[in-house]
């Protein structure tokens, strides 16, 4: 499936003005790439509730959980640099891990979120890293790792970040700027540099229902609608003792979402809910996967790291969200159950989305990219419909031509 910029421009313009008229967005961009060009960029809208400053195209935004897929990157590239392979033990490289009967997790159960860590018995501070990593490894799994999967909501980030830092010797904010950010010329941090600070947007609470202040996921749940028939993840969400509510409040902490717009906070490489960037970013990042890893000539993962995001891992009812979701080694993709496709129309797409609305994956089937972004968000973590809809217009066109605009 090749790609017309211009036909694709016309189709998806529409769309992403819809956003702003009928699903209340306040400021956006969505950008897709193939072949690693950008096609198509759109921005529009504010980066504040006064709209007072208008969005544009270096403005920079919170992702929230779509930060997992640079994390899980990061992950894959120390592994293929080391030359481990993602079947071995986490023990072998943090031994502290082996506690409470995880010394056979391997490396593929921990990033495809089959670990049985998604919440922690004892009470820590999201931003006191070390006492997280203690908890962590004091934590009993919660199931038998490697027979269910359940979304890691907070623990992930920590779960990942350290990894790194047992094999690579250094944080993975750090080496997601060495690797791949810098390289890559990349709009987007873990721990955002002050001087990157005023040309963030706010980021703004949903603006009705029960989550509509708190934000105990730093992701908030999806809507009902995306639940599957029968599913109680709604109301266990906010009812104490569930699987639910303890996978979405540990580590506790930053669960108002105005939280996150201290500059001190952004500063902070929480890599599970923390990342900041642009749609470009992300969407140039997911080229260079969609394209084998490769990107203006220069090769940044293997074939065998590709593949390691492509092929699913677990698929089945997830534990904590109690719907079908599907994992590979760190990135969310369709489950053969879902009940929509929010990955395009390939079956080997996988990427992560983000609280409230933002979205973004690599096709490598179609040599694609795509990436949404926005300020105001919406009752769930699962993409919803201003995003969905612009990915469904994805298809059908010919000839790569370049269209950049605002709205």
């Amino acid at each position: 499936m090749q790609l017309d910029g211009a036909q694709l421009l016309q189709r998806l313009k529409p769309l992403f003005l819809e956003n702003f008229e009928k699903f209340g967005e306040l400021g956006a961009a969505v950008s897709v790439w193939q072949n690693g060009k950008p096609i198509v960029e759109l921005y529009g809208g504010f980066r504040d509730v006064h709209r007072e400053k208008p969005w544009t195209a270096d403005t920079l935004v919170l992702v929230w959980s779509a930060t997992k897929g640079i994390a899980s990157a990061c992950v894959l590239h120390a592994l293929q640099e080391h030359k481990i392979d993602i079947n071995q033990r986490v023990a072998e490289f943090w031994p502290e891990f082996a506690e409470a009967g995880k010394d056979k997790v391997t490396l593929a159960q921990l990033l495809s979120h089959q670990a049985g860590l998604c919440a922690l018995d004892r009470p820590v501070d999201v931003l006191d890293y070390d006492a997280v990593i203690r908890a962590l490894e004091a934590q009993k799994p919660l199931w038998a790792p490697g027979t269910a999967h359940g979304y890691h909501a907070r623990t992930f980030g920590f779960l990942l970040d350290e990894v790194v830092r047992r094999i690579a010797g250094k944080t993975l904010s750090d080496y997601w700027q060495e690797n791949l950010a810098r390289p890559l010329n990349l709009d987007f941090w873990i721990g955002l540099p002050k001087t990157k600070n005023s040309r963030v947007a706010t980021m703004y609470a949903a603006k009705s229902g029960k989550f509509a202040t708190a934000n105990p996921s730093c992701g908030g749940p999806p809507e009902p609608k995306n639940r599957q028939s029968g599913s109680d993840f709604y109301d266990d969400l906010v009812t104490p003792g569930t699987l639910a509510r303890k996978t979405f409040t540990s580590p506790y902490g930053l669960h108002v979402i105005s939280k996150m717009n201290d500059p001190a906070i952004r500063a902070h490489p929480i890599v599970s809910f923390g990342g900041i960037g642009s749609a470009s970013a992300l969407a140039k990042f997911y080229s260079m996967l969609a394209n084998g890893g490769k990107f203006d000539g220069q090769t940044f993962f293997s074939e065998n790291a590709i593949a390691w995001m492509t092929t699913t891992v677990t698929d089945g009812v997830d534990r904590v969200f109690q719907i079908p979701t599907a994992f590979s080694a760190g990135f969310m993709k369709d489950s053969r159950n879902a009940t929509r496709r929010i990955f395009g129309p390939s079956a080997i797409s996988f990427g992560h989305p983000g609280a409230g609305g933002s979205h973004a994956f690599a096709d490598p089937q179609n040599k694609i990219a795509f990436a949404y972004v926005m300020n105001q968000m919406e009752q769930s973590l699962l993409p919803t419909e201003k995003s969905l809809h612009l990915v469904d217009a994805i298809g059908g066109q010919t000839e790569v031509r370049p269209n950049i605009g605002e709205l």
